[in-house]
């Protein structure tokens, strides 16, 4: 499985709570996560499947903004 990491603005609870439904739909429920203690609000994702552009997709059809980290 491979490691995907990215800078989004995803930065709250409610952030969370909003790209939720893509990112589960994406890369599956409990294959991601968004830490937002970090100053760059790192969004990891695993899959054996995804490609970067695939996430990159997913994270700005949420309306959220997202670059390699």
């Amino acid at each position: 499985m491979k490691t995907l990491q990215f800078k989004t603005n995803i930065n709250c609870g409610g952030c969370i709570k909003a790209v939720t439904p893509t990112l589960n739909q994406e890369a599956g429920a409990g294959n991601w996560q968004v830490d937002t203690a970090n100053p760059n609000k790192i969004l990891t994702v695993s899959s054996d499947t995804l490609s970067a552009e695939q996430v990159v997709q997913a994270v700005e059809k949420a309306g959220f903004k997202i670059q390699a980290a």
